[in-house]
């Protein structure tokens, strides 16, 4: 069903009465009276009664603006469930949904997405002239942005990756999260483009293919196959290993095994798809 504005009354019935709970709801957390929300708005008693009491199918649109200021609400609210938004901006529900989006990913995905907005502002302060616009703009803005953030569109020669400072253990696990990221260059080519982020290693333990300080680099994906290297969080510590279905094995012998049953929470982050080869 619509809801439809005009000069004096809000449409259908049945939205008509979701806008009546939803004014009762916020009267009961507000704990406001009919009384005093008459007296706040100005109101008549009998008339927001009878307005409450799904009576009156056509209320105007003066006594449901005096509602909403009253309840501290906006008019989209009441009439179709839109919530407040409480900061200093006007936003579209379009942009509500990438401030939830935003606040739902992982460090990884939040830099990148900073990334993003810096370098559109970039774009905006090198291609924002008069004589620039429409298709032009778009295609300068395009080829920019892919070419420092896509590994599956990235420019020939170099691409862009994050790399994390704090090093994902090789022997002993190290916490992964608050870890900060830099954008480094490396070459690009069908091998580098699997991968979405690197990562520096510590430790000995999966000598003698991977030594301390090795860069790898790791596709981003929630399970790895048995015999594969993966990239993995036990118990908020992050580990370097081979996936072995219930164990993650080193690579140097002198490390045991760790059993995954010892922990309680084992999640896999990634896929190691390679290493940098040291300078």
């Amino acid at each position: 069903m619509e809801i439809c504005y005009n000069n004096s009354v809000i449409g259908t019935m049945g939205a008509f009465m979701n806008y009546i709970d939803r004014i009762k709801k916020l009267k009961n957390e507000k704990k406001i009276t009919n009384d005093r929300l008459s007296e706040l708005t100005g109101i008549p008693l009998g008339t927001l009664s009878k307005l409450l009491a799904g009576i009156s199918d056509s209320p105007k649109l003066v006594n449901i603006v005096a509602i909403a200021e009253a309840l501290d609400c906006s008019v989209d609210y009441l009439v179709s469930g839109e919530p407040k938004n409480t900061n200093n901006y006007t936003l579209s529900s379009d942009e509500i949904a990438l401030v939830e989006s935003y606040r739902a990913l992982d460090g990884f995905g939040q830099e990148l997405v900073k990334m993003v907005i810096d370098k559109e502002s970039e774009r905006i302060g090198s291609y924002g002239s008069p004589e620039l616009s429409g298709t032009a703009v778009r295609k300068k803005a395009e080829t920019k942005i892919l070419s420092h953030i896509s590994p599956k569109n990235s420019r020939i020669g170099k691409r862009s990756l994050l790399l994390y400072d704090l090093p994902v253990s090789a022997g002993p696990g190290v916490y992964l999260d608050d870890a900060t990221a830099e954008s480094i260059n490396i070459p690009d080519n069908e091998k580098t483009q699997i991968a979405d982020f690197a990562l520096r290693i510590s430790g000995n333990s999966m000598e003698p293919k991977y030594h301390d300080g090795d860069v790898l680099l790791v596709e981003n994906c929630e399970s790895v196959e048995v015999g594969e290297l993966g990239i993995f969080i036990l118990d908020g510590n992050g580990y370097f290993k081979k996936y072995g279905g219930d164990t993650l094995i080193s690579l140097n012998p002198e490390y045991g095994d760790i059993l995954l049953k010892e922990y309680a929470e084992a999640v896999c982050c990634g896929r190691v798809v390679g290493k940098l080869k040291r300078k």
